[in-house]
């Protein structure tokens, strides 16, 4: 059985062992140009370029984060962008021993056939923006799954389930296949009424077709981040 990590598989393990080192965890700074606007907005300030940079760069520069922080994940804008004084980002971070990583994903659409499920894009072409980021210094990445529990009109139905399991491996492979450790996130939203028992059922459900789409497509398991959701009731 080849496993779609080929030449990368060591590395690959290296980093999903660094990433995961204890008492430290992620910091995620991918948030979408949109979504770091309405973060701007609430202390009025403008959501421009030279902004965006001097937020993330006090982020990156924030004395001892090393000691807590093991990687930091990216917008495809962050990952090409350099503090003040010329230094590009995922070179000071790699100097400081935090690995870089960077949202692939291209953002969810309806599934068509259910009751507003959705399913995640950013296939195509995946493979070659993979080995751009890897040759920027990138050693992991982000692709997010969406499932909602809604009982009453069969969600998620089993539809949502394959198509976001499927998608969740395919990105998978692809990021190892060029060096990236992907994280693997199927993650339940917690909107709704269900009780705790309905998510943890849920929940098995997903993950059982995740595992069981990753060692269909011969992921190497030791090379990537699985991130589920907590078990709770819904909000």
């Amino acid at each position: 059985m080849q496993h779609a990590s080929g030449q990368f598989k060591d590395e690959l393990i290296k980093v999903a062992k660094e990433i995961t080192t204890p008492g430290k965890g992620i910091l995620a700074a991918d948030e979408s140009t949109g979504t770091i606007g309405n973060r701007f907005k609430s202390i009025n300030v403008e959501n421009n370029h030279e902004n965006r940079k001097a937020y993330r760069e006090l982020l990156f520069t924030a004395p001892g984060i090393e000691q807590y922080i093991s990687g930091v994940i990216m917008f495809d804008e962050t990952v090409r962008d350099s503090c003040a004084d010329g230094t590009k980002f995922v070179d000071l971070l790699r100097s400081r021993g935090i690995h870089c990583g960077i949202k692939v994903d291209t953002g969810i659409v309806d599934l068509h056939g259910t009751n507003g499920e959705g399913t995640t894009q950013g296939l195509d072409g995946l493979g070659k923006r993979c080995a751009e980021y890897y040759a920027m210094g990138c050693r992991f990445a982000k692709w997010r799954a969406v499932l909602k529990i809604d009982v009453a009109n069969g969600c998620p139905s089993q539809a949502a389930i394959t198509a976001n399991a499927h998608g969740l491996a395919r990105y998978g492979s692809i990021c190892q296949s060029n060096g990236l450790v992907p994280i693997i996130e199927p993650e339940i939203l917690l909107d709704g009424s269900h009780t705790i028992e309905t998510c943890a059922a849920v929940s098995e459900r997903v993950f059982a077709a995740v595992q069981a789409e990753l060692l269909s497509q011969h992921l190497l398991i030791e090379g990537l981040l699985l991130k589920p959701n907590m078990i709770t009731p819904g909000d």
